[in-house]
Formats: C-alpha cells, structure tokens, sequence
C-alpha cells in the first residue's frame, strides 16, 4: 500500500473496477470485501468506507470469514522470512519490529503459532501496529487461553483493526 493517498474528494468519486483495485487488498486477500462494500457508496470519508467494509466482514457466512483469517499470515513465520508475505503484512510486520526477532524470539514465535494454530485451527492475528515485539508475544500467550468462539471474534476485531491502519495510508485527510 505505498502509492500517493487519495483524497476524501477522489474516494467519491471512484468507479467500481478502480474502487476494488484500491481497497481490495486492505482485508488480506478478500477483495470481495471491497467488492460488497462498493454498493453502499459513495463515501464521504474513512469512517464511513471503515465501516461498510467491517459491516460486508460481518455479514459474510462464518466460512468465508474463517476464509479471511486463515488468509492472515503467522507473525514472524516462516512467510515473513522467506519473504512471502503481502506488500501490506510485510511493511506492518517490518514495522513492529518483528522482522529483526532474535533467533530465540523467532523461534518463541514458532512455537506459539503452531500452539495456537492447533489450539484454534486459524492463525493468531493482531493488529501490530505500535506495539513491541514483547507485547506481541505477550498477547499471543494471553490469547492461547481463550476459547475457540472467544478468538473467532478477536481475530474478526484485529482484522477490523488491521483495516483501519490500512485504509488510514489509503485515505488522505
């Protein structure tokens, strides 16, 4: 997402075709998101495309929500190494710092997705956005002691969050 933000002017005025292409990739890997959003526009600013998007989120079948989160990526993974992460996830993961772990904290964050992605059969998502590479790991164990239905909807709320952050390097003021 590091092309020129558009303005609350131009996000009015977008075509559908040019509306996906935007913001089809700010709910990782589900432009349909952007796509339902589309008809409930125009929009006259973040808040209100935020909101449709996280409103076409909820509405989606559970499947195609469980869809959406497997589609995250773990943090510091083996796709964030081998640099197989969207352009999005790599800068947000490079951002938190997670991109410099040490070889133990790497290996700590190994050990907690597969915990959790066996635990819960998705992975563990968070918006990392300010936050340390200890609070990171501190919210993962935290997390491993939710329910199932409890991290459904946390992950559901970090990719919300996730949105949020990217629309907000879309969007101008």
């Amino acid at each position: 997402m590091s092309r020129a933000p558009i303005s609350a002017d131009e996000l009015q005025r977008l075509e559908r075709e040019r509306f996906v292409e935007l913001f089809g990739g700010v709910f990782e890997h589900a432009p349909w998101v952007a796509e339902r959003a589309f008809a409930a526009g125009p929009f006259h600013g973040i808040e209100a495309l935020h909101g449709t998007m996280v409103e076409a989120m909820r509405r989606a079948p559970r499947e195609q929500q469980l869809a959406l989160i497997r589609a995250h990526p773990d943090l510091a993974g083996r796709a964030a190494i081998a640099g197989a992460l969207s352009a999005a996830s790599s800068a947000e993961q490079a951002r938190a710092g997670l991109d410099q772990c040490t070889p133990a904290e790497f290996e700590r964050f190994r050990e907690l997705n597969d915990k959790y992605k066996k635990k819960f059969r998705f992975p563990f998502i968070l918006a990392v956005k300010g936050r340390t590479r200890a609070e990171i790991l501190a919210a993962f164990e935290q997390r491993l002691d939710h329910a199932r239905e409890a991290e459904f909807e946390a992950a559901l709320n970090q990719i919300a969050r996730i949105a949020r952050f990217r629309l907000e390097d879309l969007i101008g003021a």
